[in-house]
C-alpha cells in the first residue's frame, strides 16, 4: 500500500461498503471519510415518492459530497492512508437513474463545475453483489428510511453500478464479488480481502471468491 494515499470503496446500496471501510481503516491504521446519507432530509420521502423528491435528494447528496470531498484535501500528519465508502461521481449514477431529462441537464449543469475541483482517488474498490444479496442485506440492517425501497430499484441501480464499472479505467480497479464471502464476520475472508488489494494493482483486477464445499 506504500504507493496509496486514497482509496475509495464503492458499490450499490447494501453490499458492504461502510463496514469494508472500517474495518480496513482500523487494520491498516487508516483515516476514514464516510458518506453522511443520513443527514439528507429528502431521502425518506424519496423511497416514498421517487418522482416527487428526486431532484431535491440528489442535489442535496451533491453538495452535501462535494463540501467533504474538499476536507479531504486537508493534510493529516497521522495518517499515510485515507479510505472512503463513497466516489464523488457516485451522486451521477444514482441521478442518470432517478431525475428525468430536464432535472439531469440541470444536475449536469451544477455537477460539471464542482467535479473540476475534486480529487480522484489512487485506487478504486468495486464492491459486487447480485440483487437478491443486496435485498437480503438491506433487510438485514433494517433501517427505517430504507423500507420502502423496491427490489426494481436496488435492480436497476446495481445494472448502473455494474455498467459504470465495467468501462472504468480512471484508477487501478479491484473489482470484489461478495456473493460468497463475509468479510465482516469472517476474518480470513478479510484477511482476503486486505492481502488483495496489498498487491501491486495496474488496470483492472478480479476478485472473485467462491463457496468452500
Amino acid at each position: 500500500m506504500r504507493n496509496l494515499y486514497y482509496v475509495a470503496i464503492e458499490g450499490p446500496i447494501g453490499v458492504g461498503k461502510t463496514s469494508l471501510a472500517n474495518l480496513l481503516a482500523e487494520k491498516l491504521g487508516a483515516r476514514k471519510v464516510l458518506e453522511d446519507f443520513e443527514d439528507n432530509p429528502f431521502l425518506a420521502d424519496f423511497y416514498e415518492e421517487p418522482e416527487r423528491f428526486a431532484f431535491q435528494t440528489q442535489l442535496f447528496f451533491l453538495l452535501q459530497r462535494y463540501q467533504q470531498q474538499q476536507e479531504l484535501r486537508q493534510v493529516d500528519i497521522f495518517h499515510n492512508l485515507l479510505i472512503t465508502d463513497y466516489m464523488f461521481i457516485k451522486d451521477r449514477l444514482f441521478a442518470s437513474l432517478n431525475l428525468n431529462e430536464k432535472e439531469m441537464n440541470l444536475y449536469d449543469t451544477i455537477a460539471n463545475l464542482l467535479e473540476k475541483n475534486v480529487i480522484n482517488p489512487d485506487m478504486v474498490i468495486y464492491l459486487q453483489a447480485d440483487t437478491d444479496t443486496l435485498v437480503k442485506n438491506i433487510n438485514k440492517r433494517q433501517r427505517t428510511f430504507e423500507v420502502n425501497i423496491s427490489y426494481e430499484y436496488i435492480d436497476g441501480l446495481n445494472e448502473v453500478y455494474n455498467e459504470y464499472f465495467f468501462r472504468y479505467q480512471d484508477t487501478p480497479l479491484v473489482i470484489i464479488n461478495t456473493n460468497n464471502i463475509d468479510f465482516v464476520n469472517n476474518s480470513k475472508d478479510l484477511e482476503e480481502v486486505i492481502q488483495c488489494i496489498r498487491e501491486p494493482i495496474s488496470g483492472t483486477k478480479f476478485f472473485n471468491p467462491t463457496t468452500e464445499l
